[in-house]
């Protein structure tokens, strides 16, 4: 029951996440009067100077907070750690969680380190939101304050979580006939994400940058919904050994 429960909760944040986040940006940049709406970046969309910024501040939190959630229940559900270190657990377990887990562990063994990563990229996503840029418009670079510096750095490390996140599970996901479906959708996400992410960064269309950024998180993004999904369809299977 308790696993059930845990599919549910992160299947369900998995999905909440991305589409606060989505809305956030969506709505937050469809309210900067005088710009276009893909003219402000994402994190500009939360600086001191946007129109309500707590909109995005918030959609950054959300998708942060449920990024670390759906990725615990991933991790648990996909084996965890393997076999190693669950004797105190297994004596905790009823049946039908026990053997739910046995279960879990024959097909796939590890979860490898994709949901890990999954939830280290929300945690940089919490810290993205709380470390604002200066300014909405990239327009003074000089003397950033260190949060603005900060909000940089953790950025970057959002953006190769996005490419390679999707990787990682479909490289976990071979094999599992239960997760198998979604190995070359994750691996066609992670592609693409990074293709666009290159032009993002190179420049190649600075007039199409802020879009390029919202195609680039919407892709990985949409991946992780479909996990989720997938999470939540079986949190509502029968268990094994219930009634």
């Amino acid at each position: 029951m308790a696993d059930r429960r845990l599919r549910v909760l992160g299947g369900l944040a998995g999905l909440a996440g991305p589409l606060a986040f989505t809305a956030g940006w969506a709505v937050s940049s469809l309210l900067q009067t005088g710009h276009g709406a893909t003219e402000v970046q994402i994190s500009g969309l939360a600086a001191p100077d946007a129109r309500d910024p707590w909109i995005m501040i918030t959609g950054f939190l959300v998708l942060g907070a449920c990024s670390a959630v759906f990725g615990t229940a991933l991790h648990r559900e996909l084996g965890g750690s393997g076999r190693e270190g669950r004797a105190g657990q297994a004596g905790r377990e009823g049946r039908a969680e026990r053997e739910a887990r046995e279960g879990r562990e024959a097909r796939g063994g590890r979860a490898g380190a994709g949901p890990r990563l999954i939830q280290a990229a929300g945690l940089l996503t919490v810290a993205a939101g709380l470390l604002r840029r200066d300014q909405m418009l990239l327009t003074a670079p000089a003397h950033e304050s260190w949060h603005n510096h900060a909000h940089d750095v953790v950025s970057a490390g959002i953006y190769v979580a996005l490419v390679a996140a999707p990787l990682l599970l479909a490289r976990r996901f071979r094999g599992d006939q239960r997760w198998t479906a979604l190995r070359w959708p994750l691996v066609g996400a992670s592609l693409v994400t990074a293709a666009v992410l290159v032009a993002f960064f190179t420049g190649a269309f600075s007039s199409w940058a802020g879009l390029l950024q919202r195609i680039g998180v919407s892709v990985p993004l949409a991946a992780v919904c479909a996990v989720a999904a997938r999470l939540l369809a079986l949190g509502r299977e029968p268990q094994p050994g219930g009634l």
